[in-house]
């Protein structure tokens, strides 16, 4: 079978919880996750921001990275980031099949009783890749929770927890305290830990798990000024740590939340400038400037208008786009949407239909989508104001977003902006 058909004929094995499949693959592999220094990120909502500038910056101080995210817009690629840029595809391929060529071994000899995930998988083929361009440092992002997520084999030297919400509760816990012990089970002994929540009672569980684990937490906000300003439709942060000064700077990244987020990078970094890593204030003020991350509040020209996507798939980064939109469009945008059945739909549409001109109900190409016609029901009855169509095909939809408009949003569901990107572009 071809290595990249095998790999994606795992995700029929879904979501499993535990270390001991990775801690068998990375030993097989000859532990590519020690070749070299990792950052790990978790968080509900930010982490993959967070790691955009945590890791523009380390290439602006010449560290040769890696970045491991999850999940892809478009191309699987995309996962795999070195020196900020998704690995060749042909080698790519080399290392997914080596990571199968390990894993049947192990399925020959009952080492691994369980074929292993999807996920568990490309995480040991991005430690594979990394080990193989002999990165300096690696940024993970964490799939899922974190105590028991793939990425957590490895063993960063510094971390940061973003923020805490509900998201995954099937998984995770139906509390804020429950979902804040998943998250702080990356927190290594004696490593430094910046969280950016502010709420209680996930704190408190935060701050108990550095105790327990004698870790440094560090509150991102703690002894920090800033101030904020509009560059256009870029955020301008005047910022002060007690550790630096770094003047104003024009974020590379859209939207008033992501002040919270440079925050935390900012703060990471000055902990992996106190790991022995040479960070120059220069090359932060670069990686918050020049940091992108596609689809996340990001503009694209298409031939019919201009169109924003972002990835807000849960009620917190609903709030976070209704934000960025309230600012940016107060007099609204057609709005497309779809979105997984397992997701909190109703307080997303909450948030978001205030700032919509017109719905568009779509269909994400995953067994996972809820139905548009389902959606659209839900979306009139919480604002009946709101005109709402339903149109099953993503690309189509968008398409008649633009009818009458020169502009569009498209949220719900990252797969669903991989959709209007691999069929409008």
């Amino acid at each position: 079978m071809d290595p990249l058909e095998e790999l994606f004929s795992l995700e029929q094995f879904g979501i499993k919880f535990g270390l001991e499949n990775m801690r068998a693959i990375c030993a097989s592999l000859g532990h590519p996750e020690r070749a070299w220094r990792s950052v790990i990120i978790a968080g509900t909502n930010g982490k993959g921001s967070v790691a955009a500038f945590v890791e523009t910056a380390l290439r602006a101080a010449g560290f040769r990275t890696g970045r491991y995210t999850s999940p892809h817009l478009v191309s699987l690629e995309e996962r795999f980031g070195i020196d900020g840029r998704p690995v060749a595809t042909a080698r790519m391929r080399e290392a997914v099949a080596i990571v199968l060529r390990h894993v049947a071994s192990l399925r020959a000899t009952g080492v691994l009783d369980v074929q292993p995930t999807f996920f568990e998988a490309t995480t040991a083929v991005a430690f594979e890749l990394f080990r193989h361009a002999a990165v300096d440092v690696a940024v993970l992002e964490v799939g899922m929770g974190g105590r028991l997520d793939a990425t957590n084999v490895a063993e960063p030297i510094a971390g940061a927890i973003t923020t805490i919400d509900f998201d995954h509760e099937r998984y995770l816990g139906s509390t804020l305290a429950a979902i804040a012990f998943e998250k702080a089970g990356v927190i290594k002994p004696g490593m430094t830990v910046i969280v950016g929540e502010r709420k209680p009672e996930p704190v408190d569980v935060i701050a108990r798990a550095c105790r327990e684990r004698s870790a440094t937490f560090v509150a991102a906000a703690d002894g920090v000024r800033a101030s904020t300003g509009s560059g256009g439709e870029r955020t301008r942060l005047t910022l002060r740590t007690p550790a630096d000064e770094y003047g104003t700077i024009t974020l590379g990244l859209l939207g008033a939340h992501q002040v919270d987020n440079a925050i935390v990078a900012v703060r990471l970094l000055e902990a992996l400038r106190e790991q022995g890593l040479d960070i120059p204030r220069a090359a932060i003020v670069t990686g918050l400037e020049e940091a992108r991350w596609p689809g996340r509040l990001e503009w694209r020209r298409l031939p019919e208008g201009r169109v924003l996507l972002d990835a807000a798939h849960n009620p917190a980064g609903a709030v976070a786009l209704a934000g960025y939109l309230r600012q940016a469009r107060p007099a609204g945008l057609p709005l497309v949407f779809g979105a997984m059945k397992d997701k909190a739909i109703a307080p997303m549409l909450d948030a978001l239909l205030p700032c919509a001109t017109r719905l568009i109900a779509t269909q994400p190409t995953n067994r996972r989508a809820a139905d548009p016609a389902d959606v659209a029901a839900l979306a009139r009855r919480i604002r009946p104001a709101v005109p709402v169509s339903v149109v099953p095909e993503p690309a189509a939809a968008v398409r008649e977003a633009f009818s009458g408009a020169g502009e569009a949003c498209v949220a719900g569901s990252i797969f669903l902006l991989g959709d209007v990107i691999s069929a409008l572009e």
